[in-house]
């Protein structure tokens, strides 16, 4: 895809992070975009500030765990701009319970991989089969990360090895459907957002991170630099987005474990580490 001039793009968490960098560097080649976020305080800043840049934006509120909601994002996008280009299932969350995974609860894992895995399904399954059927350029983006392609991660990772393996598989269909869309993994490492804070948006629950993560985050990568890196990848149609080296030795570890057959030995147990 290379003409993103008044074309159309649906970002689900979109008010905040990398979410929000992706539509200001897509409004600045001219597209309009459709924001979807949970928070709808985030959302409404957001939507203020782009549309006092007097870029074309539209915000809903919505909920990526219901059908009905990413249908509505869907229905609203194409009512009011006639149609969807780019689709990034963004929305995200990160599990905060410092259990091994046999510890942690139903509803954790109800939470987390509802929103990284199954609202990532639920865009491809609703906005996939609109895009196709427009037969123009599109492109979606699925945010995964790098411990999607790394061992280990907790529920989190779980979910996100499930992104990557959902869009490998909806990448081969649509190449051989010879279908005019697109599709890319995005696999970013630690970036500077909120991710750590997700709690905040969880019913019920209150906003601890017992194993204070945050710090994590702080020498991140920059949201900013994670979009233009997105825009670059839907106009060289390069499947994996995977936007710093940091976890190459990870990433090749793994993969060569599994071709060996070898046991995989946590980085916190080795002699050497």
């Amino acid at each position: 895809m290379q003409d993103f001039e008044g074309k159309v793009a649906v970002i689900t968490g979109g008010g905040s992070g990398i979410g929000l960098a992706m539509a200001r560097r897509f409004v600045q080649e001219g597209m309009k975009v459709v924001l979807g976020d949970f928070d709808s305080g985030a959302l409404d800043s957001a939507v203020a500030a782009l549309t006092q840049e007097e870029h074309e934006v539209l915000g809903v509120q919505m909920d990526v765990l219901k059908d009905e909601d990413v249908e509505r994002l869907r229905d609203e996008a194409v009512e009011r701009f006639g149609g969807v280009h780019i689709v990034c299932n963004n929305a995200g969350v990160i599990d905060s319970a410092a259990v091994p995974i046999w510890e942690s609860t139903q509803a954790d894992w109800d939470w987390v991989f509802g929103i990284c895995f199954d609202g990532v399904l639920r865009g491809v399954r609703t906005f996939v089969p609109t895009m196709v059927a427009q037969d123009e350029p599109g492109h979606v983006v699925n945010t995964a990360s790098v411990a999607g392609l790394i061992a280990g991660g907790g529920i989190y990772g779980v979910a996100k090895h499930g992104v990557v393996a959902l869009t490998e598989a909806l990448y081969q269909n649509l190449q051989m459907e010879g279908s005019k869309v697109g599709a890319s993994v995005l696999c970013p490492p630690f970036v500077q957002t909120q991710i750590f804070r997700s709690a905040r948006n969880r019913p019920g629950a209150t906003e601890v991170d017992p194993r204070n993560r945050h710090s994590l985050v702080e020498n991140g990568m920059l949201p900013e630099e994670i979009a233009d890196f997105v825009l670059e990848g839907i106009k060289n149609e390069q499947f994996y987005l995977a936007p710093h080296h940091t976890f190459d030795e990870a990433i090749e570890e793994r993969a060569a474990n599994v071709v060996a057959r070898r046991n995989w030995v946590p980085r916190a147990m080795r002699d050497d580490s």
